[in-house]
Formats: C-alpha cells, structure tokens, sequence
C-alpha cells in the first residue's frame, strides 16, 4: 500500500466545487461540476498587497509563497503572524522584520501566469546568486512511476476541470500536492507549506501541469529545487534561464514520452521502456473525457 500524501486536494469539499446545469451539444440537459474561484486579499503588516483569485482550500500557504516567491519575504524572516478571515475574504501576514514592499511594488512587471500574476525586476537580478545543488538526480525509473502516481491521484481536475496542478516529489514519491485555478498559486501554495515546514529543497523534483515558463522556471530556482517537471512544453526565456540556473527542465512528459531541455546530466536512464506502459497518458486523456463530460 503506497503512503498516503503530506498535503492533498479534497475533490468531495463541497466549497470548492458547484454542480451547474446547462446543454451540450446536441441541445440536451446536463448538470456539471465547476470549480469555484473566489477573492483572496493579502496584506502585508497592515499594507494590501494584491488581491488574488483563487479557491481557498489553503490561504495561509498561498500568502506566505506569494510574498516569498515576490521577494517580499525573506528565507530568513521571522512571521509572527498569518491571520485569515473566511468571512472577509482576507489573510493578514505579520513579520518581525519592517518590509519593503512599496518599493517593490513600483517595480512590478506583468508575467505570463493563466491570471495577472506579478515578477519584479529584482528577482532577476538575485535569479543569477542562485545557486541548486548538482549532486541531485532523477531516475527514469523514478520520473515513470512519478507520472503515473500524480496522474492517478483523486484530484479537483478529475471533478471539474479548469484547474492547475503541483507536486512537491521526492524520488518517485509525491509528497505534497496543490490545485488552483492559477498555475502560479498552486506553485506559491508549495512554497508557503515548504517555508512553514522548513522542508529541505535540494532533493526534491517538483512536478507542474503548466507551461515551462520563465516564471516558473523563477519561482522553482527560488525555492531551491533542482528538477522541474511538465507534462506540458517550453517557452525559450524558460530554457535560457533553466540552462543559467542549472536547473533539470523535463517537459512533454506523457507515457513513455519526454523532452529534457536543460540539465540533462542529472537524468539517470535506468528504465527499460519495454516494460513501461503508456497508462500515465492513457489515463489521462480518458479522465479528462470524464472530466468534460461531467
């Protein structure tokens, strides 16, 4: 029996998702389930910060990753605080340390996240200190049974669709697991539970559902994890930062499938792929059939 995972979606949370009725396509009635998004507003000691759509499963995680993945936090700051208010819709961080969020809000640019997600021209500045440890390693063996576990895994996506998925992994084991209706707040989710857990980074694969993109190829190096993982494609400022941070980029992972674009040296092919099965994508294009058919 496999262990169970630290942290996991619950797809029968009522909150999360909504039964909705409607038509198909040849003009009949149906009734679906589509996941609901609501507003989040994050300050910072007293100071809004954004406000973010998102479900809500885990607010304080998502606070404390957004500020740590926007350079507002610090690795080292001390969080007195995190208060959250379901009825207001709010979540209130309070540090030891005074912040200086006001000068990195002027210096926000726009992304290439699902929603309005943030980067700051700092971040790219700090981006070439990174530094990830290079004795990591991904096994084939590990990546295949990887995919296959995180693809069989009671999931939001599977419910209703409309939705992003994360994974915290070490070796061949997923260990943490967030959804959101934002590829970027799924990933800060993480990285809040990693900051309050003091989890160690640097023998962790951390698998997305979403595009490889500069963005995340960013907040990944920041967390310190040494090997992305995507069943979907690239962007070419992802890569090229991938290849300076020397980060392991697996992409178009499905089946036996992958594209490794940066850090190959870490990947160990040790599978014989005469014994792996395409069940990885198969289960997934008939869930996903499931899923719209819902």
């Amino acid at each position: 029996m496999e262990e169970p995972l630290l942290v996991q979606p619950d797809p029968a949370d009522p909150r999360l998702t909504r039964r909705v009725s409607g038509v198909d396509h040849t003009g009949a009635r149906v009734e679906a389930s589509v996941t609901v998004e609501r507003p989040l507003t994050l300050y910072l000691n007293g100071q809004e910060i954004v406000t973010m759509m998102t479900i809500l499963d885990r607010p304080e995680d998502l606070a404390l990753g957004y500020l740590l993945n926007q350079g507002m936090l610090r690795r080292d700051d001390r969080v007195t605080a995190i208060d959250y208010d379901d009825d207001l819709q709010v979540v209130v961080v309070r540090t030891e340390r005074r912040t200086d969020f006001e000068a990195k809000l002027k210096k926000k640019t726009l992304t290439s996240g699902c929603a309005q997600g943030t980067a700051f021209g700092d971040l790219l500045e700090d981006f070439s200190k990174a530094r990830l440890p290079v004795s990591a390693a991904i096994r084939t063996s590990w990546l295949y049974r990887l995919l296959h576990r995180i693809n069989t895994l009671p999931t939001l996506y599977l419910e209703a669709g409309a939705i992003h998925g994360c994974a915290l992994c070490r070796q061949d084991r997923p260990l943490v697991y967030m959804e959101d209706v934002g590829r970027h707040n799924a990933v800060d989710k993480i990285a809040g539970w990693m900051f309050r857990t003091d989890c160690d980074p640097a023998d962790k694969i951390f698998y997305t559902t979403g595009r490889l993109t500069s963005e995340m190829v960013i907040k990944t190096v920041r967390m310190g994890i040494p090997i992305l993982v995507s069943r979907s494609g690239f962007t070419a400022w992802g890569v090229e930062l991938a290849r300076e941070a020397g980060l392991t980029l697996i992409g178009r992972c499905k089946g036996r499938r992958f594209t490794a674009l940066a850090g190959e040296e870490r990947i160990l092919f040790d599978a014989d792929l005469a014994y792996v099965e395409e069940e990885s994508a198969k289960h997934w294009r008939k869930n996903s059939r499931e899923a719209e058919g819902a």
